[in-house]
C-alpha cells in the first residue's frame, strides 16, 4: 500500500475508534441532565442515585472521546497537508469554533459538576450538566457543518489555486450539514438510550436494584423509541438531501446501474461491480426508490453507469452499509416500542427473553452509527471535497509510506489499549451498580 491507501486506513481507524465515544457523550449527557432535573424537581433520592451511577459510566465515555480526538486534527497537518492548505481558510472556521466556544464551555462545566456536588446548590449544579449537554451538542454541530461542507461545498470561490470562503452564511446554513446534524444527534441517543436498556437489562436478570434499574429501563426505553423514530424520519430527509447534490453516491446506495424513471427497489440484491450490474435481483418494490430520492415515484434516478468510473464510489461497500444501517434502524423502533410497553408493566424483571435480546443489543446502534459514517464516507469518494479536491491530491507530499506505516501501527497499538482500557472500567463499574451511600452530596441538595 502507498502513503495514500495508508493515510485513509489511518484516518478510518482513528476516527471510527473516536465515534465510539461520541455518540454515547450526546446521548447519556442529555438522560442525564434530566435525572437530576428529576431530582431537583422532586427531591426523590432515586434520581439522584440514577444521576450519580450513570454520570459514572459517562464520564468514563467522555474522558476517552477527548484523548482519541485530540489526535485525529494532527493529521490534516500531518498525512493531510495538501488538504489543509486547499481549504483550510474554510475547514477550519467551523474547528475553530467548535474549539475554542463548544469545547471550552464543555470543559468548563463538566468540570463543576464533577466537583461541585458538595460546592454549589443543586441549581447551578444542575444548571452545569445542562450547560455540558448543550455544549456536547454544538460541539457535534460545528464539526458536522465541517463535513457537511466537504460533502456539499457552499459559500466558497477558488482563487490562488484554493478554496476561499466568501459568505459564512452558506456554510452554517447548508441544509447537507443540517440535515446530517440532525441525523447524527439523534442516532447518538439511541446508541444511548440502548446502552441504559442493556445494562438495566444485565441487572434486572440477575433482580439487582431491581426498582433502580426498572426506573432507568423505562427512561431509557422512552428516549430511545422518540430517538429511533426521529432517526428515520431524518434519514429519510437526509436520503433526499444526497439524491439531489451527491447522485452517485445515492446510486451506489442503492446499486442504482441505470438511469430510470419509477426506479423500483430490490430487496434481494447483490451488486457486480465488474460486470456493471447486479447479479441478483428479487422482491421489487416497484417505485420504491424514487420516491426515496424524491418523494415522487415517477422521478428519474441518475444511475452509476451515467458517471464516469474514476469517479463513482466503491458499490459494494456503501450498498451493504446503507442496508445493513436501515435494517438495525427498524430494529431499534421495534425493540424500544416494546421495550416502552414492556416497561409499564410491573413484572418487567420476568420478561428474561427480551431483557437478554436487551443485553445483546447493546453494541448494535454503535455498529449502526460506523455503518452510517462508513455509507458517509465512502460513498463520497473518489473526492476529499465532492467535486472540488480528489482524496488522492489532498495527501501529504511530504510524507512517506514507511512514515505512515509506523505512525498507523502505533494508533492501532495505542488506541487499542485505550479500547481495552474502556471496556474494563464501563464493564467494572456497570456491574457493580448504584452506590448506596450519598453521603458528602446530601447536604449540598439542601442549599437551594
Amino acid at each position: 500500500m502507498d502513503a495514500l491507501m495508508l493515510s485513509r486506513l489511518q484516518f478510518a481507524v482513528t476516527g471510527m475508534f473516536h465515534f465510539i465515544f461520541v455518540p454515547l457523550t450526546l446521548g447519556l449527557s442529555i438522560m442525564i441532565a434530566w435525572m437530576e432535573t428529576r431530582y431537583v424537581a422532586t427531591g426523590d433520592e432515586m434520581w439522584l442515585r440514577m444521576t450519580k451511577f450513570w454520570g459514572k459510566l459517562f464520564l468514563i465515555n467522555f474522558a476517552l472521546g477527548v484523548v482519541t480526538g485530540i489526535t485525529m486534527e494532527f493529521q490534516f497537518g500531518m498525512n493531510w497537508a495538501e488538504y489543509s492548505r486547499y481549504v483550510g481558510d474554510i475547514f477550519g472556521a467551523p474547528l475553530a469554533i467548535e474549539a475554542t466556544v463548544a469545547f471550552f464551555m464543555e470543559s468548563v462545566f463538566i468540570g463543576l459538576w464533577i466537583f461541585g456536588w458538595d460546592k454549589v446548590s443543586k441549581k447551578v449544579h444542575l444548571l452545569s450538566i445542562w450547560l455540558v449537554a448543550i455544549a456536547t451538542n454544538l460541539s457535534a454541530l460545528w464539526i458536522l457543518l465541517a463535513n457537511g461542507w466537504m460533502q456539499n461545498p457552499v459559500g466558497y470561490v477558488i482563487r490562488n489555486n484554493r478554496a476561499e470562503m466568501v459568505d459564512f452564511t452558506a456554510l452554517i446554513t447548508n441544509p447537507y450539514g443540517l440535515i446530517k446534524f440532525g441525523h447524527q444527534i439523534v442516532s447518538g441517543y439511541t446508541v444511548a438510550a440502548f446502552f441504559v436498556m442493556g445494562i438495566a437489562a444485565w441487572h434486572l436478570l440477575r433482580k439487582n436494584e431491581v426498582d433502580f434499574f426498572k426506573r432507568s429501563f423505562r427512561q431509557a426505553a422512552l428516549f430511545g423509541l422518540v430517538s429511533a423514530i426521529l432517526v428515520a424520519g431524518i434519514g429519510d430527509m437526509h436520503a433526499v438531501e444526497i439524491a439531489k447534490v451527491q447522485p452517485a453516491k445515492f446510486a451506489a446506495m442503492e446499486s442504482i446501474w441505470e438511469t430510470q424513471k419509477n426506479a423500483g427497489m430490490n430487496l434481494i440484491l447483490l451488486p457486480d461491480e465488474k460486470r456493471e450490474c447486479n447479479a441478483i435481483e428479487r422482491l421489487c418494490v416497484p417505485n420504491m426508490v424514487s420516491m426515496l430520492a424524491f418523494h415522487d415515484s415517477t422521478a428519474e434516478v441518475k444511475g452509476l453507469k451515467d458517471f464516469p468510473k474514476d469517479e463513482r464510489p466503491p458499490v459494494l461497500p456503501v450498498f451493504l452499509s446503507f442496508r445493513l444501517m436501515v435494517g438495525l434502524g427498524t430494529y431499534f423502533i421495534l425493540a424500544s416500542a416494546l421495550a416502552v410497553l414492556l416497561s409499564f408493566r410491573k413484572n418487567l424483571e420476568d420478561n428474561r427473553m427480551f431483557l437478554t435480546v436487551l443485553l445483546f443489543s447493546l453494541p448494535l446502534p454503535y455498529i449502526a452509527n460506523q455503518l452510517g459514517w462508513l455509507v458517509a464516507e465512502v460513498g463520497r469518494q473518489p473526492w476529499i471535497v465532492y467535486g472540488v479536491l480528489k482524496t488522492a491530491a489532498a495527501v501529504s507530499k511530504s510524507v512517506s509510506t514507511l512514515q505512515v506505516a509506523i505512525s498507523l501501527a502505533g494508533f492501532t497499538i495505542l488506541y487499542g489499549a485505550l479500547g481495552v482500557i474502556d471496556i474494563y472500567l464501563l464493564g467494572k463499574y456497570a456491574r457493580k451498580g448504584p452506590d448506596n451511600d450519598l453521603s458528602g452530596i446530601i447536604n449540598v441538595q439542601g442549599r437551594g
